[in-house]
């Protein structure tokens, strides 16, 4: 995993990031509740949610569930379909015109591997995905993961290795080797 870092159990660090999972728990189970119609409602707890307001070319279509919320950063014309899943406390970064499909989770924590080690905190790791790529439904991205720009993710299809530039990904562990046009 790139920039992997572990955060410690019973830490000031580790305090303040349960700190803020509690605050934005309750923050998405408002915006999750809210009418459909309601976009500023939306708009006002997501702007909560991320600690600033969203590109007004942002469109989040709830359910909408993250755990920390201030390490996410959307670029213009993002398009996030129902039901995804944010676990963005290693830091999240989307670029411009990209797509992201209903049921679709980016997860940046996980626990160490050695089974001696797991309980001792999280590891943590950022997820970058660059502009103009298309992630299908029930997709999900591993801790770590760099998606290069224009690629597209097949639907349900479990990324746990970067992806190259303009590169499709159909299925766990199967990149079809084919370029894509810019």
């Amino acid at each position: 995993m790139n920039d992997k870092q572990l955060i410690a159990r019973r830490t000031p660090r580790s305090r303040a990031v349960v700190d803020r999972v509690q605050v934005v728990l309750d923050l998405t189970s408002r915006l999750n509740v809210l009418p459909f119609a309601d976009s500023a409602g939306r708009a006002a707890l997501l702007g909560e949610i991320f600690g600033r307001p969203l590109p007004a070319s942002v469109t989040i279509y709830p359910p909408f569930y993250c755990d920390h919320g201030l390490k996410i950063r959307l670029g213009e014309h993002v398009f996030v379909n129902q039901n995804c899943s944010f676990y963005d406390i290693g830091g999240i970064t989307v670029g411009d015109r990209t797509m992201i499909g209903p049921g679709v989770t980016l997860s940046t924590a996980g626990h160490p591997v050695p089974p001696a080690q797991r309980y001792d905190g999280i590891t943590t790791a950022p997820i970058a995905i660059g502009s103009d790529v298309w992630i299908g439904a029930n997709a999900t991205i591993a801790p770590g993961v760099t998606v290069g720009h224009g690629s597209v993710i097949g639907a349900g299809a479990v990324i746990a290795k970067d992806v190259a530039p303009l590169t499709v990904v159909t299925g766990a562990g199967h990149v079809e080797r084919r370029t894509l046009a810019p």
